[in-house]
C-alpha cells in the first residue's frame, strides 16, 4: 500500500461500490475493494438465468478483469465480520484491514418479515447462486411431474407461486408464464400443461407500486393474458414447502414458491444500534455519512437518506446507487481539500418493468410508455448497463435469437458436486 494517499475500505462490489472504487482519484486514494465473490453481477436480469434466458456469465463479470488498469485499486474476496470504529478497522474473513475511510455499499438481501417457514422454504433471488438453484428446480420439477401418477402431487410440481408484484415478481411472472406457452410443451409433450398454474400474489392494492396506477394496470392485463394468475391485496401467511397458505383462508399447492416481497438491510457486528432503519437500512445524512460517524459512509441498497421527497430512502434501484457513488467520489475530494461538500439530490430518470414479448411499460419523467415501444426502451437501458462489450454482445444475440425463435437454448439442470462440497468446507474448517 501507498501510505502517502488515504486508504478506503469499500465492502461490497455492486452498482454503488464498483461506482466508486472507478471514480476515486489515484492521486488521492488507494482502494481496497471487498466482496463474497469475485465478480459483479447484473441483479435485474436474475430472473432471466432463471428462467433459462441468458447464461449466468453474461450477467456476471469478474473483478480483476474489470480494474486491470486501474493502479490504486486492490481486490480481496472476503465477508465483513465487523466494524472497530474506535481503531479504525474492519474485520474479515482473511484478516482485519484497517482504513481511513470505510464505504458501506454491500447492499440488501430479501424480507422475509421474520417468516422463519417462509425463508426455509422458499426461494429468493438475490444472486447468481440463487437463481440457479431456482432453474434448476423448475427443471427437475417438470421432469419429476414426468413420473408423477397422482394429479395433486403432479400439480404441486408443476405450479409456481411468485410472491410480491414489484418489478422482480412481475418480470418473473412474465417470463415463466412465456416458457409455459411457448417452450415446455415443446421440451415435455407427454404432459398437459393446463395443469400448471403461475401465481403472482401482491399484497397490496396494485402492481408495481413505485410507478403509476396506470403502468400497474398495464402490467395487471398483459400478465392476465399469458394466464397468469394476478391475486391483489393477499399475502402468504405461511408456507411448508408444498402448501402456501393465503390471508384470504385459501391455500395453493406448489412445491414450488418464489419470495420478491421485499428487502431489507443486515447489520454489521460494532456499528451502534441508534445508525440502523427498522428495515436494518443505515440511516446517513445528506452527504451519505452514517449517523454520528464522521468517516464511514453508507452508499446504495444499504444506505436510507431521509428527506421531504424521500421520507423512506431512496429507490433501491441501481440509479440512485450510481448517483450516490458518483457524488462521494467527489466529496472525499473536497475533505481532502478542505471544501465544504455537496448534499445528495437524487436525479429520477424514470422506472420500467416488462412482461415478456412486446410487453412492457416504462416512465419517464412525465412520458408514460407501453406495448413494444416501452419493450424496446427497457431492452436497449439493460443491454447499456451490462459491465463488459462481450457480455452484451452475448445477451443481444440471446435476445434475437429468442425473439424470432421462442427457443433459448439454456435449459440445463447444472447439479453442485455435494460430496466435494462438503469435503471442501471440512477443510476449511480444519485449517
Amino acid at each position: 500500500m501507498d501510505t502517502s494517499k488515504k486508504k478506503v475500505v469499500i465492502v461490497g462490489a455492486g452498482f454503488a461500490g464498483l461506482r466508486l472504487a472507478k471514480k476515486l482519484s489515484p492521486k488521492f486514494f488507494q482502494v481496497i475493494l471487498l466482496d463474497k465473490n469475485n465478480y459483479h453481477q447484473f441483479q435485474p436480469l436474475l430472473y432471466q438465468v432463471s428462467t433459462c434466458g441468458l447464461e449466468p456469465s453474461s450477467i456476471s463479470f469478474p473483478l480483476r478483469k474489470i480494474f486491470q488498469k486501474y493502479s490504486n485499486v486492490s481486490i480481496r474476496v472476503a465477508e465483513v465480520t465487523a466494524v472497530d470504529k474506535d481503531n479504525q478497522t474492519v474485520e474479515t474473513t482473511i484478516g482485519s484491514i484497517s482504513y481511513d475511510y470505510l464505504i458501506l455499499a454491500y447492499g440488501a438481501t430479501t424480507n422475509f418479515f421474520n417468516n422463519e417457514q417462509v425463508e426455509s422454504n422458499s426461494f429468493s433471488m438475490k444472486s447468481v447462486s440463487e437463481a440457479l438453484l431456482l432453474r434448476n428446480t423448475l427443471l427437475m420439477n417438470y421432469e419429476k411431474a414426468l413420473n408423477e401418477t397422482d394429479k395433486e402431487k403432479r400439480s404441486a410440481l408443476l405450479n409456481v407461486v411468485i410472491v410480491g408484484g414489484g418489478p422482480t415478481g412481475v418480470e418473473l411472472a412474465g417470463a415463466v408464464a412465456e416458457m409455459k406457452l411457448k417452450i415446455l410443451p415443446k421440451d415435455y409433450p407427454e404432459i398437459d400443461f393446463q395443469e400448471m398454474n403461475i401465481y403472482l400474489i401482491e399484497a397490496g392494492p396494485k402492481l408495481l407500486g413505485g410507478m403509476s396506477s396506470k403502468s400497474g394496470g398495464t402490467v395487471f392485463e398483459y400478465l392476465e393474458e399469458l394466464g397468469v394468475n394476478v391475486w391483489l391485496n393477499t399475502a402468504v401467511k405461511d408456507y411448508d414447502g408444498e402448501h402456501a397458505h393465503l390471508s384470504n383462508d385459501q391455500t395453493l399447492t406448489s412445491n414450488c414458491l418464489i419470495w420478491a416481497a421485499g428487502v431489507k438491510g443486515s447489520r454489521l457486528q460494532g456499528l451502534p444500534q441508534e445508525v440502523y432503519a427498522p428495515n436494518e437500512r443505515i440511516l446517513v445524512d445528506t452527504f451519505n455519512r452514517v449517523k454520528g460517524m464522521g468517516n464511514i459512509f453508507a452508499i446504495g441498497d444499504i444506505a436510507l437518506m431521509s428527506s421531504e421527497k424521500f421520507p423512506k430512502g431512496h429507490p433501491q434501484v441501481a440509479p440512485a446507487a450510481i448517483q450516490q457513488a458518483e457524488l462521494l467520489a467527489d466529496n472525499l475530494i473536497r475533505i481532502q481539500s478542505n471544501k465544504l461538500l455537496k448534499a445528495f439530490h437524487y436525479v429520477d430518470k424514470g422506472s420500467m418493468a416488462t412482461v415478456g414479448r412486446n410487453k412492457a411499460t416504462a416512465e419517464i419523467k412525465k412520458m408514460k410508455f407501453s406495448g413494444f415501444i416501452a419493450w424496446f426502451i427497457w431492452m436497449a437501458v439493460h443491454l447499456m448497463s451490462i459491465v463488459g462489450v462481450k457480455n452484451r454482445l452475448f445477451i443481444f444475440v440471446n435476445w434475437v435469437w429468442q425473439y424470432f425463435t421462442y427457443d433459448p437454448s439454456l435449459r440445463l439442470i447444472i447439479k453442485s458436486s455435494e460430496k466435494k462440497m462438503n469435503n471442501d468446507h471440512q477443510t476449511d474448517q480444519n485449517t
